[in-house]
């Protein structure tokens, strides 16, 4: 199956799942929509993130205004939203959402333990982005920030004047676009809801703020015990050379959580690209040992299910 709505909710691939069950029905689901650690540390992902994702718009005055002529005496709506955004987190980097935390799936000491033997260099982290130190949830490391943990973040902001040179505008309007991470046991459906309620609570008089929700999913976790997940680590040591790591992601596939809730069948999560992908990015990009090394390991997984099957 390929579909290309995945980066605006699979809105409709959902609609069709619920209508073909007899069609799709399946052993297991083989999903490459991941990564690897690097091209000579294989991995395979046990776990998804989810996704609520949201726009907001505060209106002030019913147009444009001279900032020297109405500035201090009327509100700014991208002032106030700055404001208001940024008192989605405390200073140790919680988000501040009243109930946002309680379904919140914890992993145990030993879980977190298991998770630091991750390969990874924070330097060279570092020195790729361009960077001078991590930020993020006090009392979490770099890698579970990224994967374990929920996050809220700003996707984009706009308002005002932002063509060339300089006109002093008071604006009408503000606008961004926010993503809020989810974790196991956190629910898209009422993430939104509790952003809504709070975000719309927190207005301050003079302005009027909406919000409405794009799109959303839930997060995953796969077993290591199940047949697809040793067929597929069996396939990656073939073409590898060494077992793989499993590891979390920390990015959303919503079709994986729904996959399973329709069609009752797990999903395996092994992709072959790479963090240095620049996804989202202008110069995304995709290696040739990459895919040529997709091609050689997926015939083995299908190989090694077959026999651990029977």
């Amino acid at each position: 199956m390929i579909e290309g709505e995945e980066e605006v909710g699979s809105d409709n691939l959902g609609l069709f799942v619920a209508s073909n069950k007899d069609l799709l029905k399946a052993d297991v689901i083989l999903i490459s929509d991941t990564a690897i650690i690097a091209n000579d540390i294989p991995s395979i992902d046990v776990g998804l993130r989810g996704l609520s994702y949201m726009e907001v718009a505060v209106q002030g005055p019913n147009r444009d205004l001279h900032s020297g002529v109405y500035g201090g005496a009327v509100a700014n709506p991208i002032n106030i939203l700055c404001q208001m955004i940024a008192s989605l987190h405390d200073e140790f980097n919680h988000i501040t959402i009243p109930g946002f935390y309680d379904g919140v799936l914890e992993l145990s000491a030993s879980d977190r333990a298991a998770m630091a033997q991750t390969p990874f260099d924070l330097e060279a982290y570092q020195q790729d982005l361009g960077i001078q130190s991590v930020h993020g949830e006090k009392g979490y490391s770099t890698i579970e920030r990224a994967s374990i943990r929920p996050t809220l973040d700003v996707n984009g902001i706009w308002g005002g004047y932002t063509g060339e040179g300089a006109k002093t505008v008071l604006p009408s309007m503000a606008y961004a676009k926010i993503s809020m991470r989810l974790v196991p046991n956190q629910s898209s459906e009422e993430i939104t809801r509790l952003f809504t309620e709070h975000f719309l609570s927190i207005a301050p008089k003079g302005v009027k703020v909406t919000v409405k929700a794009h799109h959303g999913g839930e997060a995953y976790l796969m077993p290591t015990d199940s047949i697809a997940y040793q067929a597929a680590s069996d396939a990656l040591a073939t073409t590898f050379g060494k077992e793989p790591v499993p590891t979390r992601g920390g990015g959303s596939i919503p079709i994986v959580a729904l996959f399973e809730k329709e069609l009752g069948v797990k999903s395996i999560l092994m992709g072959f690209g790479l963090d240095t992908d620049a996804i989202h990015s202008p110069n995304e990009h995709y290696g040739l040992f990459n895919f040529y090394k997709g091609i050689e390991t997926i015939p083995h997984f299908f190989s090694n299910y077959k026999q651990l099957s029977q």
